[in-house]
């Protein structure tokens, strides 16, 4: 039998109900419980890593998980992480930076509701995540949910409260996990594996909104070395009367920062070159774009370049350098 690694990091799977809403508190020992099923169908091993609200989860935590994972590389064929699913996505992408074209599967799954209750999509995600992490063809790190495997670069988690929770952005599920079978769509090639074990807290996330003041993002890019602004659209930054928004952007850029445009437009990417309110943007080698990278990717990555180089060109070349399939647009 193969043996599998089941991570608990808490989230609403291991949560149970309190006079202040749901609270993680269930061991891993004890999510097995709710699934005796997973003990026939492989050698299972857990560890409770934390027991936290995903909202409560960032770096820390991400070094923290992909370190478990490359302690216990060699012993295992597989590894199972159950996880809060409001911020599901930013985890896996940042596990797809810290360990590269991992040939063994990286699951993250979790649920809309707790284990403990009558009706709950958690022991279904988690049966499914073990029979996909047993498949042969399984690799890499995906987000196993409501029977669709989605790579990790690429989930997102489009409904708060529906049990089919994340969609693939841009980019086709891997397969479906149905009645005990995985059937694959895609199956990537075997490559070496690479750990990674630092990232950077010095990424911020300006988001655009219509009048939105310049003082902000000035203070914005004084705190981080890199700036992501979410914009309208294709992409493109705003110049109404007394903005000082193009100024600000050439003149913390010819100090080392960096800014990425990217979009709150779901689908599709960002295309700055477009519209005039972007063009000029495309002219500073120091202002990349996101392209068909989600959001949760874009930020998780450059959290990961930042921890390698803060050289502009270094930076430049390693966002757009596709890793597990992250962006594949850039022009």
């Amino acid at each position: 039998m193969k043996k599998i690694l089941l991570i608990t990091t808490g989230g609403t799977i291991a949560s149970v109900r309190t006079l202040v809403g749901l609270t993680p508190e269930g061991e891993s020992i004890e999510i097995l419980k709710y699934v005796p099923e997973i003990k026939e169908m492989c050698d299972v091993d857990t560890i409770s890593l934390f027991s936290l609200d995903s909202t409560n989860i960032y770096s820390y935590h991400y070094l923290k998980i992909a370190k478990t994972i490359r302690e216990n590389y060699d012993k295992y064929d597989g590894f199972v992480i159950c996880h809060g699913t409001d911020t599901m996505a930013y985890t896996a992408s940042a596990l797809s930076y810290l360990i590269q074209d991992s040939v063994k599967p990286i699951v993250l799954t979790g649920s809309q509701k707790p284990l403990n209750v009558d009706i709950s999509d958690g022991k279904i995600n988690l049966i499914d995540s073990f029979v996909y992490a047993l498949s042969e063809s399984a690799s890499g790190v995906a987000v196993v949910f409501n029977g669709n495997v989605i790579l990790g670069t690429r989930a997102r988690k489009t409904r708060t409260k529906s049990y089919n929770a994340f969609s693939s952005i841009d980019y086709p599920i891997l397969g479906i996990v149905q009645d005990g079978t995985y059937y694959p769509y895609i199956i990537f090639p075997k490559k070496e594996t690479k750990f990674y074990d630092s990232m950077s807290d010095s990424v911020g996330l300006f988001k655009l909104i219509p009048g939105v003041s310049d003082d902000i993002f000035e203070y914005m890019m004084n705190k981080y070395d890199v700036v992501v602004v979410e914009s309208f659209g294709v992409g493109g930054l705003p110049h109404y009367k007394g903005s000082r928004f193009y100024d600000l952007v050439n003149e913390y850029t010819s100090k080392g920062k960096m800014v990425v445009m990217t979009t709150q437009v779901q689908n599709e990417g960002s295309d700055i070159a477009i519209y005039e309110v972007g063009y000029s943007l495309k002219k500073n080698p120091n202002v990349l774009e996101s392209y068909d990278m989600i959001e949760e990717a874009t930020i998780t990555k450059l959290m990961w370049i930042l921890s390698i180089t803060h050289d502009q060109k270094e930076i430049r070349k390693l966002f757009y350098t596709t890793i597990s399939n992250d962006i594949l647009l850039a022009k």
